[in-house]
């Protein structure tokens, strides 16, 4: 019994000490055309996080190959199977509110163009 509760102690321990940092990755378009990565580290805030996030599109219709575009994000677990997001890429602000399925799934709102879907999956 005693080996049960150290072991569940080490595994809660663990846990809390890897919320300090997140990798996500996922993938963006309606195609999913673009691939995300980003490794976030605390920000202050409870459950926030942030950090430089890459995105690269991996359709074949780049000749010189493929497109990459870098900015930031700042993402918020507003619980368990919800997260909100701001990504910033090339200096124009986008919006990412998802609840979680398989992955974190839902829309992404920028100003300088259409809705995209956005998948995104912690590590």
């Amino acid at each position: 019994m005693r080996a049960l509760v150290v072991a569940a102690f080490v595994t809660v321990s663990a846990e809390l000490t890897s919320a300090d940092a997140l990798e996500l990755i996922g993938q963006a378009g309606v195609l999913g055309e673009w691939e995300l990565t980003a490794n976030l580290t605390a920000t202050g805030g409870k459950q926030e996080f942030g950090g430089p996030i890459v995105l690269k599109h991996t359709g074949i219709c780049s000749a010189d190959g493929p497109e990459t575009r870098t900015g930031e994000i700042q993402l918020q677990m507003l619980s368990a199977s919800r997260v909100r997001a701001t990504l910033t890429i090339d200096g124009n602000p986008c919006t990412f509110r998802a609840t979680k399925s398989d992955a974190y799934v839902g829309m992404m709102s920028c100003r300088d163009r259409r809705d995209a879907p956005l998948r995104l999956w912690i590590k």
